[in-house]
């Protein structure tokens, strides 16, 4: 095999190996745009919540 030979290999597996990674990140969790934005904003006031709990501590 020559060298030209096995990147191109190298590089096929890479794409695939990216393209792979994609698909498995963003996932249909059956849910609307809209109810995916409402998801999130509770779970972001949920985390501002704890974060200003935890501010408000006495030391």
């Amino acid at each position: 095999m020559t060298r030209e030979h096995r990147r191109e290999l190298a590089r096929q597996k890479n794409m695939k190996k990216q393209s792979d990674s994609v698909k498995g990140k963003r996932r249909d969790d059956g849910l609307s745009a809209a109810a995916r934005k409402q998801r999130d904003s509770e779970i972001m006031q949920q985390k501002q919540k704890k974060a200003n709990e935890k501010k408000e501590e006495p030391k």
